[in-house]
């Protein structure tokens, strides 16, 4: 077996992983999250018709730390996802750890109305 060595690697296959269980539906779409180092971005994916239905990102705020932009996102995100009628959803961390900027980005989600 080949040794995977670079952290993308590990991160690429570790999400992977993840993606074989979960699947968004229309009913509970799939929250799907990427993170680089100075931004996060965020979609609500429907994976039986691999349609995007809403995203936000941190690239849409501009004033804060990564930290206070991605609690912002989160409700952005909430709102977007409450807009189209959604109200549960299937959180995907990427293959993130879920610690710091995303966990804080679930967290606003959740305050804000999405249940996960």
């Amino acid at each position: 077996m080949n040794q995977i060595s670079t952290k993308t690697q590990k991160r690429t296959r570790r999400h992977a992983r993840i993606r074989s269980t979960i699947k968004g539906t229309e009913a509970r779409p799939r929250v799907s999250i990427f993170k680089s180092n100075t931004e996060l971005y965020a979609q609500l994916i429907d994976d039986t018709k691999s349609v995007t239905l809403a995203s936000a990102s941190t690239k849409d705020i501009k004033k804060g730390t990564l930290k206070e932009r991605a609690v912002e996102a989160g409700k952005m995100l909430a709102d977007k996802a409450k807009e189209k009628g959604v109200g549960t959803v299937v959180f995907d961390r990427g293959g993130f750890t879920y610690i710091g900027i995303i966990k804080d980005f679930a967290d606003s989600a959740r305050a804000n109305g999405l249940a996960f």
